[in-house]
């Protein structure tokens, strides 16, 4: 504690990992909105001036007419975007390394009451003839009903859809009465990487309900479940109380996507992410051709701020000593190396000096 009694820093705030986005502190934009949220009363429950101003942001950026429910987290977005979308018996079509999927411990099927059908996909896309491996037997009672599609922007292995490419799955699904909701939580890293506004490849690609992002990008909490389509979704208002994500003082939530999205803090953020994964990739290919990373290769293009490697035996515990980071596929060696809105290239220079200890050792 301090002397005034305060909390001193338990941490050096000098390091950085290259474990997820999500260790990266709140950005100190989104810090002062906080605070400048703070102070005197404001209606609870969302009845708040922030969450009133909130309507107005998103529709600049996604059109007239969309609704948009602020939550505490994206496992909440996703769940509850998904079940507004379904009725008791469908299935969500995903990509087997969804985040639906793989991280969110079962809640898409134990707390949303939904059957997920997953799909193998060589780069964590979907496409229309993937989706039909899995989008079978309506009518037939002995099957969960496959009524949505769920797609991830940019996907679990740091990969890109193009508009087009929604688009293709969007005009698939609709024609076969399911709907499309897609995993936004790094909307902003593929915007960026696309160099097009949020709208282009989401909205106007035929997206029906979105989970929006913040915390990756620089929020301290906070996603958003985003309707495109309001005849996709139904009885969000009380979805939201019943799953326990209705914030009784939302418009500390409001207020930070109110500061990520008026101005382009969303886009600096994500462009900073993408840009130091870009060049820790490139500064990586470099050591590779001169022949002093032997045996690393890379799994996966580096689209937005992940970064897929295998690494010979023992490579990745070594530098582990210093710096954390995930297994991806331990069986392989695979390893994932993610960038955030305040890793520098100080950053990468210390990560790629242990690298390149770790295999001079």
């Amino acid at each position: 504690m301090g002397e005034d009694g305060g909390v001193n820093s338990l941490h050096d705030p000098t390091v950085k990992q290259f474990a997820s986005d999500n260790y990266a502190g709140a950005h100190p934009e989104i810090i002062d909105a906080i605070v400048a949220a703070n102070g005197g009363h404001q209606i609870a429950y969302g009845e708040d001036v922030y969450t009133a101003r909130l309507a107005d942001v998103f529709e600049r950026h996604f059109g007239d007419g969309v609704q948009v429910f602020p939550v505490f987290n994206g496992t909440a977005a996703n769940v509850i975007g998904l079940q507004s979308m379904l009725p008791r018996w469908g299935a969500v079509i995903t990509a087997s390394t969804a985040h639906i999927h793989v991280d969110e411990n079962g809640a898409p099927e134990r707390v949303g009451g939904m059957k997920l059908l997953t799909v193998d996909t060589p780069d964590g896309k979907l496409t229309p003839e993937l989706i039909d491996t899995e989008a079978w037997g309506w009518g037939d009672e002995h099957r969960a009903q496959p009524l949505v599609v769920s797609i991830t922007q940019s996907t679990e292995v740091g990969t890109l859809y193009t508009p087009e490419e929604v688009r293709a799955i969007a005009d698939h699904v609709h024609e076969r009465g399911m709907k499309l909701h897609m995993d936004g939580a790094r909307i902003a890293n593929a915007a960026v990487a696309l160099d097009l506004p949020l709208r282009t490849i989401t909205r106007d690609a035929g997206v029906d309900v979105m989970s929006f992002g913040g915390t990756k990008n620089g929020m301290l909490f906070g996603e958003a479940i985003v309707v495109f389509d309001e005849k996709a979704s139904d009885g969000l208002v009380y979805l939201r109380k019943m799953n326990m994500q209705l914030a009784s003082k939302q418009r500390f939530i409001s207020a930070q996507l109110i500061t990520l999205l008026e101005g382009d803090l969303w886009k600096r953020s994500a462009q900073q992410a993408n840009a130091i994964a870009a060049q820790l990739r490139r500064r990586l290919d470099e050591l590779i051709a001169q022949g002093e990373l032997p045996g690393v290769t890379f799994s996966q293009a580096t689209q937005s701020n992940a970064i897929f490697v295998k690494l010979p035996d023992g490579i990745a515990d070594t530098v582990r000593e210093k710096f954390r980071f995930y297994d991806w596929d331990a069986d392989h060696n695979e390893v994932r190396w993610m960038c955030a809105f305040d890793t520098t290239e100080a950053d990468i220079d210390a990560f790629i000096a242990e690298i390149r200890q770790a295999f001079a050792s």
